[in-house]
């Protein structure tokens, strides 16, 4: 008997720089599960957090982006009560276009506060919180 193995998974924390007062944060809104949350999923074989991030933000929301310094990593039970831990990393779009796939039918750029109350889970609202709290800049593409 061993321990149970860690899930790893990688996401960002997408900021669309404005010129209005406060950037906006992109969410996705997934279907299976109903929910809205920050862009992220499991890494690949051998894949390091920072490329898993990458391209899962590109699978779920269509948009390439720039990859910053990490956020935070949050450590939970996902819905099958399997151990996971996400790295989040600061992230701004490039280039790119959304469409509904099957995972993520739509997305939202919103205010952080709003942001925070949109979030169905209160582990992202957090890993919001902490990247409003850092004073880290996000990365310019």
């Amino acid at each position: 008997m061993g321990l149970e193995p860690t899930i790893r998974a990688a996401g960002g924390v997408v900021i669309r720089p404005s010129n209005a007062a406060r950037d906006s944060i992109l969410l996705v809104h997934r279907p299976a599960y109903d929910d809205w949350t920050l862009p992220k999923g499991k890494n690949a074989e051998h894949e390091d957090d920072a490329d898993c991030a990458i391209r899962e933000v590109k699978e779920e929301t269509g948009l390439l982006c720039a990859l910053g310094s990490l956020v935070t990593e949050v450590e939970y039970r996902d819905h099958k009560d399997r151990a996971k831990t996400v790295a989040y990393f600061f992230m701004t779009p490039i280039e790119g276009s959304f469409s509904p796939n099957d995972e993520v039918d739509e997305i939202r750029w919103a205010e952080p506060e709003e942001a925070m109350e949109l979030l169905t889970y209160p582990r992202d609202a957090d890993v919001v919180r902490c990247a409003l709290e850092s004073n880290e800049i996000p990365p310019h593409p």
